[in-house]
């Protein structure tokens, strides 16, 4: 029997889907839209063999087809990887009608997304994730980006994908620590809109760790629906779509002073601990809250704390993060779980006694 495949609708202008399920990649040569001619793969090395199935594949549906390998992770997320992808859409030919395609992890389906964006002022891009975090977080929602020595994320433009294919398929060969990174983005959602999630993990933190655990599919899913009903009311981050940012503030700090070696999830399962504990702080969020977040966390492998001698970096890093309106910083805090709120310009003594509660 045919495993089901599970439809998101991702609305707004414009509208697309996310198709989840095990092998949803079979749809990709079909789903290509019939004006396109020349399709770019571009994927890291470590999915050679893949991007090979699929070069094939999509050559056997009549497209002139280019493979840009690009380097893994956050290396592909530089003004040198995006300048090689332009001179290969250059040369190959590229036109408005053409297509590109981020086969990978949430890197490559940035960097591909911002190459799209950039080239012709826009053609169409399709994103393939084989990654936990790259399904459940970057490759829906249309933020494409590359970094900065500067910081992470602060290049980039909105262009939404015209189909995301969730393949769980591809999870199986997701090295583990990689797969529980991406699980701090599926915490995250639990926290800020869809509490069931943090029933389902709870219930069975060693199976959610895993892509054979038995809620797999609902944690992606769900995970998915929470961010697409974000998106599809606020594209540009104009007020709603603040909230996917949650833990994020001084996980990315946390990145930049770890010079990108941090996994994305674990930086921000310590952000998230953080935002927590600055809601405590504040007033607005209980100590069981807090420690929830501390508990559900540990549980999965995740980490909830940091180097207490890091603070003057991470907040310098803050600085110009890019929810800084003028100097004044703004957090994603709780007031509850699925309650998020903002918290502006908070005293920079509040910041740094929350940090001590995730200093060691």
């Amino acid at each position: 029997m045919t495993d089901p495949v599970t439809t998101v609708e991702v609305t707004g202008t414009p509208s697309y889907q996310v198709r989840i399920g095990s092998g949803v990649l079979d749809e990709l040569p079909a789903s290509v839209p019939d004006a396109a001619q020349r399709l770019a793969l571009i994927h890291p090395p470590t999915l050679a063999g893949r991007a090979r199935s699929l070069h094939a594949a999509l050559t056997a549906s009549g497209r002139e087809v280019t493979s840009i390998e690009v380097p893994d992770a956050e290396a592909a997320k530089t003004v040198d990887v995006a300048t090689h992808c332009w001179t290969t859409l250059g040369r190959a030919g590229f036109t408005r009608s053409d297509v590109v395609i981020g086969l990978g992890g949430g890197a490559t389906t940035d960097l591909a997304g911002f190459v799209a964006a950039t080239w012709l002022r826009g053609v169409a891009v399709i994103h393939v994730p084989t990654t936990l975090l790259g399904m459940v977080d970057a490759a829906v929602g249309g933020k494409t980006g590359i970094n900065t020595a500067e910081g992470k994320n602060l290049v980039g433009a909105f262009h939404p994908p015209v189909l995301v294919l969730c393949d769980l398929d591809t999870l199986d060969s997701v090295p583990a620590d990689d797969y529980v990174s991406g699980l701090a983005e599926v915490v995250k959602a639990g926290f800020i809109r869809d509490p069931r999630i943090l029933d389902l993990v709870e219930a069975d933190p060693r199976g959610a760790t895993t892509p054979q655990g038995p809620h797999t599919r609902e944690l992606v899913t769900r995970a998915v629906q929470v961010k697409a009903d974000v998106v599809g009311v606020d594209l540009r981050e104009s007020g709603e779509r603040e909230i996917l940012n949650y833990g994020h503030t001084l996980g990315h700090a946390i990145e930049r002073h770890e010079g990108y070696r941090w996994r994305h999830g674990a930086a921000v399962s310590v952000g998230m601990v953080y935002a927590a504990e600055l809601s405590r702080l504040a007033g607005r969020l209980s100590a069981d809250v807090v420690q929830r977040h501390r508990a559900l966390l540990r549980a999965v492998g995740l980490p909830v704390t940091y180097e207490r001698d890091a603070w003057p970096q991470l907040y310098e890093t803050m600085q110009i993060d890019k929810k800084v309106r003028g100097s004044r910083l703004r957090f994603v805090v709780l007031d509850d779980v699925a309650r998020p709120a903002r918290l502006e310009g908070p005293d920079p003594a509040l910041l740094a006694a929350a940090y001590g509660e995730v200093a060691r």
